[in-house]
């Protein structure tokens, strides 16, 4: 069966996400057709706002939509305890279990010499300063 273009098109989106195979892609676009026009504009502008809003934040590096992410504005959380974490996808495991209290160091990316990932690459300089002021 072959879809009209526009059809086409979104499911090839949908199939870019992680865990997204044809029969999921396409029940998903096809589902965005018996969404209101409302919901439909709200699903693109967040996906827009996504991509526009979201940054690196600038203590730690988790992802935020301002310049300190929540977990480091917490006054309530140990500065002392900095737990160093290959990407974002980890502080947001870390978070759900409710058992961590202190802060996080966000990598981005793990050292690999084959995919010419060096430490230079890496979030490391900032961790580095991070530790320095806690002596």
């Amino acid at each position: 069966m072959k879809y009209p273009q526009t059809i086409h098109n979104l499911i090839e989106c949908y199939r870019k996400l992680p865990g997204i195979g044809e029969k999921t892609a396409e029940r998903l676009s096809l589902s965005v057709l018996e969404m209101s026009s409302e919901d439909v504009d709200n699903f693109s502008k967040s996906i827009i706002e996504l991509k526009e809003k979201i940054v690196r934040c600038k203590v730690c590096g988790h992802i935020t939509d301002n310049e300190v992410c929540s977990i480091c504005a917490n006054k309530f959380r140990n500065d002392n305890l900095i737990c160093v974490v290959e990407d974002y996808k980890s502080v947001f495991m870390f978070e759900k279990t409710g058992n961590y209290d202190g802060k996080f160091h966000v990598l981005n990316g793990v050292i690999s010499p084959i995919d010419g990932i060096t430490p230079d690459e890496l979030n490391i300089s900032t961790l580095l300063d991070r530790i320095s002021k806690l002596e």
